[in-house]
């Protein structure tokens, strides 16, 4: 038995692919519920009610995964290119503490309707950065950048936490390690009265449509495309391979910062160490369950948030820890790779 490169994806094993990568790690998810000596369907049970069985919990879901659609969107773009973005986390922190350092007197006396975009703005161009410097160099000297990105991430939220604890620190916050609130005319509008769900979830579907848009009608989205798929052929091809590369990480760093500015102005109001739970490294693995498909990052940034809120109010039902949300979503990233695997490749004799 030997394995043999398929012809061509066929299109429902593509789609199956991410179903069947959830239900086995559910499964293996479960064994260990069991282990633990719980009912496992009882805990999903309760999983399932944790995320969607009340107005709180539904909007509180929602409200996780809106952060999650902007990283797993950064992961998509990048990755469907083959620049192995990992720095989302820390481009999400110096997004948020850009919009911290801006939102606080800046942008102040301006109305909503101009704050609030130009904050976003702000936020992105911020992402963006963090991710051109190893981008560049990649492309000047060669450096892998899924090491340079990733050690960033450190370097940001120590960054981060040299603001907040001197420059930026709030002097009304007695003593406790936050930055400047930003201003009240920058907040984002609540989707739901009484709910922290705000307008951040509207602004991030729309985004995930038009990055579909672009990838699968623009010039540029067949460029990428072409540059991930065999980037020695596309720039044979006359695909200006590093230009399209600085695009894409300008896409990919600003979704990520635009993630860490919607979290401060629609949930927190402030940037703290803890803003973000891993919402960067769990876009990665949104990213893969999606197969790297912009509208299938919603559904799985939601499946994601429902796994991380319901697992709460399951722990507090049967005692089980709320830990098994992490190693379901791990277990999801695992199973999701050897999905793929067997899109691409089929055992022959």
């Amino acid at each position: 038995m030997r394995f043999e490169r398929r012809a061509h994806r066929p299109l429902a094993l593509v789609i199956a692919s991410p179903v069947i990568a959830i239900v086995a790690a559910l499964a293996i998810s479960g064994a260990l519920i069991a282990l633990a000596g719980a009912p496992v369907l009882q805990a999903y049970y309760q999983i399932a009610v944790g995320s969607f069985g009340s107005k709180l919990a539904f909007t509180e879901t929602l409200t996780r995964a809106t952060p999650l659609i902007f990283t797993g969107l950064a992961a998509a773009v990048a990755f469907r290119a083959q620049v192995w973005n990992i720095g989302a986390e820390g481009q999400f922190y110096i997004g948020a503490i850009a919009v911290a350092a801006f939102g606080a007197q800046a942008t102040a006396g301006l109305p909503a309707a101009l704050a609030i975009p130009l904050l976003m703005l702000i936020g992105a161009i911020a992402g963006m950065i963090v991710l051109l410097l190893p981008l560049g160099l990649r492309l000047k000297f060669g450096v892998d950048e899924v090491v340079t990105t990733l050690l960033l991430n450190f370097v940001a939220v120590l960054f981060v936490s040299m603001l907040i604890e001197g420059p930026l620190k709030d002097p009304l916050a007695f003593g406790w390690p936050q930055s400047v609130p930003v201003a009240d005319n920058a907040i984002l509008p609540k989707l739901i009265e009484r709910s922290r769900l705000h307008i951040g979830l509207a602004v991030a579907i729309a985004i995930a449509v038009v990055v579909h848009v672009v990838q699968a009608r623009t010039v540029f989205g067949m460029q990428s495309k072409a540059a991930g798929l065999n980037p020695r052929a596309a720039k044979f091809a006359g695909v200006p391979l590093a230009s399209t590369l600085i695009k894409v990480a300008c896409l990919s760093g600003g979704l990520a910062g635009l993630a860490g500015a919607v979290e401060v102005m629609g949930v927190k109001g402030y940037v703290t160490t803890d803003l973000s739970p891993g919402f960067g490294y769990s876009g990665i693995i949104v990213a893969m369950l999606a197969n790297l498909h912009p509208i299938g990052v919603i559904a799985a940034a939601l499946f994601t948030a429902a796994m991380f809120v319901g697992a709460d109010g399951m722990s507090r039902a049967i005692g089980i820890p709320s830990y098994i949300a992490d190693v379901t979503v791990a277990l999801s990233l695992l199973t999701m790779l050897v999905a793929l695997f067997f899109t691409q490749y089929r055992i022959v004799k």
